[in-house]
């Protein structure tokens, strides 16, 4: 027996949630951009991003090489994961796999950390080591919005 299918019976693939989000930054990137303030810090090998996001901002991040961790440290977000998005407040820890690019948004004032084992020893030789170079990134390393003047909020 032979069966064949005819148009309307083709089987949509489901979209990646990699694809979503770098959708989704497709859309953002035509808005004002917000530049969270964003410390860094480097200690035995070890590479900690410290970012913090006022309420009501979203950002989509990189896609990032090596797996790390994510750390809600306070506030409560709207975060991109593998299973969806997810509502989490913090304190509430993550692990990323290579090739993940996250969105998120703060539901609250909120801090995050992520936490990298590197070999760089400054903020443009972990981008290098940490992200793929994407030619529509919204940020340069450290965090700066990349092509648009846009005054960070108190």
């Amino acid at each position: 027996m032979r069966i064949t299918y005819g148009k309307g019976f083709e089987i949509e693939q489901p979209i990646s949630m990699l694809d979503r989000v770098k959708t989704l930054q497709t859309e953002v990137s035509k808005l004002p951009q917000y530049e969270p303030k964003t410390k860094h810090y480097f200690h035995g090998g070890m590479y900690c991003r410290e970012v913090f996001r006022h309420a009501d901002v979203l950002v989509v991040g990189a896609v990032h090489k090596k797996e790390h961790f994510y750390l809600i440290v306070s506030g409560t977000v709207a975060i991109t994961t593998d299973d969806g998005v997810q509502e989490v407040t913090g304190p509430h820890l993550f692990s990323s796999k290579p090739g993940t690019k996250r969105a998120v948004y703060a539901v609250t004032d909120a801090l995050c950390m992520t936490f990298h084992a590197i070999e760089a020893k400054s903020v443009e030789e972990a981008e290098a080591e940490l992200v793929e170079a994407e030619l529509d990134n919204m940020y340069s390393p450290g965090n700066l919005v990349k092509n648009q003047t846009q005054e960070v909020l108190p």
